[in-house]
């Protein structure tokens, strides 16, 4: 039974014999650690405050026969639990590259930190949430269209000039090729 207690000694200290104190205010504790100190702290929740009575009350027959036999499964099953839950984390972190992700968001906070001015937040109105982020987009782009309509305006001018300019040439090319055939037809008359 020295195995029992040895069991149970683990498994309120947590993973490698580590604590959940508390850090001061001023520290700051990376995220990974801190989800770490979650689990570990949720694992030591899940066997504190009467989960023994719980557990034997479940077996109330096998309990009565044999109290240390219970004990032990007990332990045993707790033991197990715990190893489940944290291979389970692990597998989590480690398919989700969790702790890459993690520690880059530490870094953008870190970063953040250092800029004076602070980050857009939501007011908590969507629409006026929208408004502000859209209303710059929008004026930029109908100034954008304003100039482009100005261009284009102007080119067209230019075109309807030269398109005049090119009218009257061609009234004054009519005219005078009116005028040499006037000319050519009085010519084949007099004669």
């Amino acid at each position: 039974m020295a195995g029992v207690s040895q069991d149970n000694e683990a498994a309120e200290k947590g993973p490698e014999g580590s604590s959940t104190e508390a850090v001061p205010g001023d520290t700051t504790i990376s995220r990974v650690k801190l989800l770490d100190t979650i689990v570990d702290t949720f694992l030591q929740k899940l066997v504190a405050g009467k989960s023994y009575e719980r557990f034997a009350s479940c077996y109330k027959h096998l309990h009565q026969l044999n109290p240390e036999a219970t004990r032990w499964i007990y332990d045993k099953f707790v033991a197990q639990l715990q190893t489940s839950i944290r291979e389970e984390i692990s597998e989590i972190k480690e398919e989700g590259n969790l702790e890459a992700v993690l520690n880059s968001l530490d870094k953008i906070i870190e970063e953040g930190k250092d800029r004076g001015e602070t980050a857009w937040r939501p007011s908590g109105i969507p629409e006026k949430d929208l408004c502000s982020v859209m209303a710059p987009y929008f004026l930029k782009q109908q100034d954008t269209l304003c100039r482009q309509v100005q261009k284009q305006e102007a080119k067209n001018q230019e075109l309807a000039e030269a398109v005049l300019a090119g009218r009257r040439q061609v009234e004054e090319l009519q005219q005078q090729v009116q005028a040499v055939q006037q000319t050519w037809q009085a010519s084949v008359w007099i004669s």
